[in-house]
């Protein structure tokens, strides 16, 4: 898992798919979870054309296919399982390189998916091979092991306020 953290968080961009202005919503959190690290990110989301983070507006983007640099940019995805597939698709024939699919994103089929066409793809509630293992209850999730991620990687952030 440390290998896959490592590319993860390698890219130069990242992006979030099912962001929200909901404060409440996991779509919403871990958007201002890279904006407080102070990572390049894009909120995506095809119902709404932009996401309020406290006072800052963000423009989204439709789906992955929409991205600028999809190269570049890993993908966190807070979508429903069901929309899930849909989306890796999308990602995979961008070219996006690593995926984290959020706890509650993601079905069998989806997690299947991801470890199979991804360099890089976390999610589930297993260590990796490394011993490598969630810190948080329900599996990977970027709000509990994205600063150990981040450190795996070597990236420096500086904690921004929002």
């Amino acid at each position: 898992m440390e290998q896959a953290l490592k590319t993860f968080f390698s890219s130069p961009r990242f992006a979030v798919a099912g962001a929200s202005s909901d404060p409440s919503k996991f779509g919403h959190k871990v958007l201002a979870w890279y904006l407080q690290h102070s990572l390049p990110v894009v909120p995506m989301n095809p119902r709404c054309p932009s996401v309020k983070i406290r006072s800052r507006s963000l423009s989204t983007l439709a789906s992955p296919s929409s991205l600028p640099s999809p190269t570049e940019t890993s993908l966190s995805i807070i979508t429903p399982p069901a929309a899930t597939l849909k989306v890796l698709r999308e990602a995979k024939e961008a070219g996006v390189p690593a995926v984290w699919l959020q706890p509650g994103s993601f079905d069998a089929e989806g997690l299947e998916y991801a470890r199979r066409e991804f360099a890089a793809a976390i999610a589930g509630t297993e260590a990796g091979e490394d011993g490598w293992e969630s810190r948080g209850g329900e599996g990977w999730c970027v709000l509990v092991d994205g600063e150990r991620g981040l450190s795996a990687a070597g990236r420096g952030w500086e904690r921004m306020r929002l």
